[in-house]
């Protein structure tokens, strides 16, 4: 589909995470539900073994490996194309070793100190986040004079150092942080403001399925799915390059529509 954002489907593989935490435990779960992302539409599967919701307090590093590893394994053999989501530098190693085809660090390199040089070193894209501290005090630090130009401005100095460790340009997207020291209107104005990011020169993914920014329009995390697939659609027409969702069909529905609409035009 032209110009379509590429679909990363969320799995969780935690006993914690705000939306799905615990259904995927156990490697076998987390593979078949994996392999339905992947028959839904995900062009990618986006694997985490540590929560990153708001209050979560960090976990042993080893845990994080032994929770992810078994499933990037299975996932990579079988062909299917997977992102890790992780903050922590010898995890990115492993799954590195393992053949993921991203390193998704919501902390954009801030949280380990040699992030950046085992990206440095590998083929692997990286995917920074907009990120101003821990998960379990992140919401203290949502203060912001303009929260889409403090946030470029961030963003630009994360780039610069990213660069500056050796990651070429090519390798690296982006992503706003949504929900991340960020209040619900700051989150509206960032989307609003999507355009800004794209503007920069790189790819950008946009996480913002169930978050709880989204509550007014569904009590429960599972009931926040449309507007999630709203939300992918609008951020297609800004320029994204890609969507990290929970309900993937729903948002390949969904881009299927714009497609529709614009045909082969957009």
């Amino acid at each position: 589909m032209a110009n379509r954002p590429l679909v990363f489907g969320v799995l969780n593989v935690t006993p914690d995470s705000f939306s799905d935490g615990g259904l995927w435990n156990s490697p076998s779960s987390a593979i078949e539900h994996a392999r339905g992302l992947v028959a839904d539409g995900a062009d990618v599967i986006d694997v985490g073994g540590e929560s990153t919701r708001p209050g979560a307090a960090r976990i042993d590093d080893g845990e994080e490996r032994r929770r992810v590893e078994p499933v990037i394994r299975a996932l990579v053999e079988e062909g299917i194309s997977v992102s890790l989501d992780t903050m922590r530098a010898d995890t990115a190693r492993l799954g590195i070793d393992l053949g993921v085809a991203y390193i998704n660090d919501v902390s954009g390199g801030l949280s380990d100190s040699a992030m950046l040089g085992v990206i440095a070193e590998s083929e692997v894209t990286y995917i920074a986040m907009h990120w101003r501290g821990e998960s379990d005090t992140m919401d203290a630090n949502a203060n912001y004079r303009d929260v889409t130009r403090d946030v470029l401005s961030e963003l630009r100095v994360r780039i610069d150092a990213i660069h500056i460790a050796g990651i070429a340009p090519s390798k690296l997207w982006i992503d706003p942080g949504l929900g991340f020291a960020k209040t619900a209107d700051h989150n509206w104005q960032l989307l609003r403001d999507l355009n800004q990011l794209v503007a920069l020169g790189y790819p950008v993914l946009v996480g913002a399925s169930r978050k709880r920014f989204l509550a007014p329009f569904g009590e429960l995390p599972t009931d926040r799915d449309q507007a999630t697939a709203i939300i992918s659609v609008l951020s297609a027409e800004a320029g994204v390059a890609a969507v990290r969702v929970h309900d993937v069909a729903r948002t390949v529905g969904a881009l299927q529509v714009r497609h529709s609409w614009w045909g082969d035009s957009r």
